[in-house]
């Protein structure tokens, strides 16, 4: 297998994340409504718009690829929250004296409507795995001896490892200052790292993924090395239940996985 250090660049500004990859802005509101516990038919608009705002906050500070979609996102949801503020006399009435529709009805129509996508591509997807065998779940010797009620993991969403990240960085806000510099390692760098360390376990939790770095630089570096090899599909991560924690486990790389950027591959016909 090709080193991953060949003809790359070490900066993590140049691994770019592009988060249509990974996941879409209906699928960060999802998140944010199954973490807040809230009926996706009467969303707390404020609060979500809140949490949304902080979390795009979060990806550029990552200097993740904040798509335009996501921003249109935002302003929708700043505009349905101008709208919720605003009184509404109960007389209210749209055409031919019908309701006035409420501001968040629309969202609502298209996160169900996504949801319901997410859920048919995901049973697809298993299904496929099934008629392949590509891949044996690391919880079915577990859940063969535990029997039904056993929960099995379910795999990760972008949302959730960065909603991990936050408290991965707000414990390092903890710690005492470093005087020395930090040492500045390259990502790729820090892929080999990872995956050294993953070769000598079955699995890895993903906070041990940070254990042995102590600035923000060097949890960034981690974090953007982490997606880097979900991309690539040299890892998997799964989370024990919705709130669990969460665990990486290394996989044999498949063929048809993606290049590492700067792979003279990627550019092949």
């Amino acid at each position: 297998m090709t080193s991953l250090h060949a003809d790359f660049e070490s900066a993590p500004e140049a691994f770019p994340v592009r988060l249509s990859n990974f996941e879409g802005p209906l699928d960060l509101l999802l998140h944010l409504i199954r973490t807040n516990e809230v009926n996706i038919h009467d969303i707390p608009i404020a609060l979500i718009t809140s949490q949304y705002l902080d979390a795009i906050a979060l990806m550029q500070e990552l200097d993740l690829d904040v798509a335009g979609e996501f921003l249109v996102m935002a302003a929708t949801l700043i505009h349905i929250k101008s709208k919720m503020l605003l009184p509404r006399p109960e007389t209210a009435a749209g055409v031919e004296g019908e309701p006035e529709e409420d501001p968040r009805d629309a969202l609502v129509r298209r996160l169900l409507e996504h949801q319901k996508f997410k859920a048919a591509a995901g049973l697809l997807h298993e299904r496929e795995q099934l008629r392949a065998a590509q891949w044996l779940r690391p919880d079915e010797r577990v859940a063969a001896l535990a029997g039904d009620e056993y929960e099995p993991e379910l795999e990760v969403d972008l949302f959730s490892l960065m909603t991990a990240f936050q408290a991965v960085v707000q414990r390092l806000k903890q710690r005492p200052k470093m005087v020395l510099p930090p040492e500045e390692v390259p990502v790729e760098v820090r892929i080999e790292q990872l995956l050294a360390r993953l070769s000598e376990t079955e699995a890895c939790g993903f906070e041990d993924l940070f254990a042995d770095v102590d600035d923000r630089r060097g949890v960034i570096v981690t974090f953007i090395a982490l997606l880097e090899m979900i991309r690539l599909k040299l890892v998997r991560v799964f989370q024990s239940g919705s709130f669990g924690p969460i665990r990486v486990y290394k996989r044999p790389r498949p063929a048809d996985a993606p290049h590492p950027i700067g792979d003279p591959e990627a550019h092949r016909g």
